[in-house]
């Protein structure tokens, strides 16, 4: 797979290591050969001062350069021979020569030798021979001193390039090779643990394709397993908070449809059997009926209206006048709307507003409509004789920003724990007979929940209390913070 994310890391570690090997190599060869060649050039002044002496000699027993250049190729002679009486000879000289023509270049050196003018009268390597040195190569050379004259001066240094058959050539060969061998070995060794490096690196990416894969296929199952703490196993734990998320969402979904279609089904088949029974003469088409039928119409017409109302607000698309009001006039106003259904029920309705009432943007046409979807919640849970509190005030630790709340409490039997978390949710009851009596349509405390988060507050349910019997002051609040 040539797009893959594992051969593009593979690749370009592939590219990085060549050119590291590449520049490893040429500074170490360039570091190698200066070394070698300062090494040479050291050698070859110790190799000048000990030419010095016997040149001296050789001037002074001939009065003259003259066959020096011969002289200077069969300088093993003239060092090993017995004294300088080889010299004096031609042809012990040109057999010198001869046997030791190349012994400069096997070295890895070269010899200049030049007059008292700086004339280049001698040269091993055969190249500077009759041409004139400046003064500052000569001081790097070995003066030769003939009765306390200078009479010329010998110079030892390094050849540019070693010739490959000698040992300064094999040695620098060898030295070539093993940096080359080590690049490479290197080169391969890094590689293959690279190679594994980024295997291990995308297998949790790969892992995550086939779950995401199976996720858009519709497995809302799939998880991924959090092997490490560093950023890919934070996109492994993210990856199932969405998967989760979607999986709740979707039987969110489903939950829906199914509190939907049950929710509509009650209305619709009270209408239906009561007009097929009076189309069948079994119930009398009076008032009485129809005024049956009208209410399981505005049943339904209610029910339609709050998923509407639902839905437009989880889409972020209800239309609110947010205008700054007094939370107690609204509280106190909403209470006398509602006064009339707690006293019906024999519930005390009671209000405790704050003197310095906050005030705070909310439409208060939909706010009225929160403070009546929990006092109706309140009624269903409060049995005769108990009481429902109202309260305005502020909220939060003392010395800390106070926070505008609205709190809802009633004396009733109060939220189980298992039930607690889920009070807000759609078409939740904690009644699972689902009997309407008890349980209402399941939709007043999503509303609410919705409605005081488009208003940019929050809502929250306490219950200290889980049955009628404990007595710890109430059963349920339900607290509006702004």
């Amino acid at each position: 797979m040539p797009r893959s994310l594992l051969f593009r890391l593979v690749g370009a570690f592939s590219l990085v290591i060549l050119a590291g090997a590449l520049i490893v190599a040429v500074l170490v060869n360039r570091a190698t050969a200066g070394q070698f060649r300062l090494y040479a050039d050291r050698n070859g002044q110790l190799w000048a001062a000990q030419l010095a002496p016997q040149l001296a000699d050789y001037y002074a027993q001939q009065g003259s350069w003259q066959g020096v250049e011969a002289v200077l190729r069969g300088s093993g002679a003239m060092t090993t021979g017995p004294g300088m009486g080889m010299m004096g000879s031609g042809g012990m000289m040109g057999s010198g020569a001869t046997a030791a023509s190349d012994m400069w270049a096997m070295m890895g050196l070269r010899v200049v030798v030049t007059d008292a003018r700086g004339q280049v009268i001698g040269d091993s390597a055969d190249l500077l021979t009759g041409h004139t040195l400046a003064a500052a190569q000569l001081a790097a050379g070995v003066p030769i001193r003939v009765n306390g004259q200078t009479v010329g001066t010998v110079i030892g240094a390094s050849l540019a390039e070693p010739i490959a058959a000698s040992p300064a050539g094999a040695f620098l060969k060898e030295v070539n090779r093993s940096i080359l061998l080590a690049v490479l070995a290197a080169s391969v060794v890094a590689l293959a643990l690279g190679a594994l490096f980024f295997f291990q690196l995308t297998a949790p990416i790969r892992r995550l394709t086939a779950a995401a894969h199976a996720i858009a296929a519709g497995d809302l199952s799939q998880r991924v397993t959090v092997r490490s703490g560093d950023e890919l196993g934070e996109l492994a734990d993210a990856f199932n908070t969405m998967a989760a998320s979607l999986a709740a969402s979707e039987e969110q979904r489903r939950q829906m449809v199914a509190d939907v279609a049950h929710e509509l089904r009650t209305p619709l088949s009270v209408m239906q059997a009561n007009l097929e029974a009076m189309q069948d003469g079994i119930l009398p088409t009076d008032a009485e009926q129809l005024a049956s039928l009208h209410e399981e119409t505005l049943l339904l017409s209610r029910l339609v209206a709050d998923l509407r109302l639902l839905s437009l607000a989880e889409a972020g698309q209800l239309k609110l006048d947010l205008t700054e009001s007094d939370l107690g006039d609204l509280v106190s106003r909403a209470a006398e709307r509602l006064r009339p259904a707690t006293v019906a029920k024999a519930v005390d309705l009671v209000t405790e507003i704050t003197p310095d009432s906050p005030r705070v943007p909310v439409d208060s046409d939909r706010f009225t409509q929160v403070i009546g979807n929990l006092v109706d919640n309140a009624l269903r849970h409060t049995p005769q004789g108990g009481q429902i509190v109202l309260a305005v005030g502020w909220g939060g630790e003392p010395g800390k920003t106070r926070t505008p709340t609205v709190t809802v409490t009633d004396t009733g039997s109060g939220i189980a724990p298992d039930d607690l978390p889920h009070v807000f949710d759609r078409f939740y009851r904690g009644d699972k007979s689902r009997a309407r009596a008890s349980g209402g349509s399941g939709l007043g405390l999503a509303i609410v929940k919705q409605l005081m988060e488009a208003q940019h507050g929050k809502v929250w349910a306490e219950s200290p209390i889980f049955h009628a019997s404990d007595d710890r002051g109430f059963g349920t609040r339900i607290v509006m913070a702004f």
